[in-house]
């Protein structure tokens, strides 16, 4: 939920949200935020997997749900023991943000630069929000 809330940045309006990407093709679709490549990677062998990745800024559902399966597999890749100073959440919402390689480089200790400390500095301020909507 807090991964939800640092993604809600940005209008989440489908017809906005396509203009948005005709000018910026690799921009990401639905209240997650997702980009093409990693829905079509995480949507394999899985319920949504006729799904297609344009049609996330009109279904918020697949878009959750589509969020939900890609922190599951990014948590299968995780190492067992990790020496960077995060904690498991924090490294999740990491690699949502920055891709799996770079959640494993934090693992082992690696600095995030400027825009992934502050995707995590914004995921620490909704811990409290995420945590009250859950509650709802």
């Amino acid at each position: 939920m807090a991964i939800l809330f640092n993604e809600s940045d940005k209008p989440h309006d489908p017809a906005f949200e396509r203009a948005w990407q005709k000018i910026k093709p690799d921009a990401a679709f639905g209240i997650a935020d997702m980009h093409k490549a990693a829905f079509d990677e995480v949507k394999h062998g899985r319920s949504f997997a006729d799904r297609h990745w344009e049609e996330l800024p009109d279904d918020p559902d697949l878009a959750i749900t589509a969020a939900a399966w890609y922190l599951h597999d990014l948590a299968t890749r995780l190492p067992a023991k990790w020496s960077g100073p995060y904690t498991r959440n924090e490294l999740l919402a990491l690699g949502y943000n920055a891709g799996p390689g770079n959640m494993r480089a934090f693992a082992r200790g690696a600095r995030p630069g400027d825009i992934a400390q502050s995707y995590l500095e914004r995921l620490r301020q909704n811990w409290a929000a995420a945590e009250q909507a859950l509650r709802r």
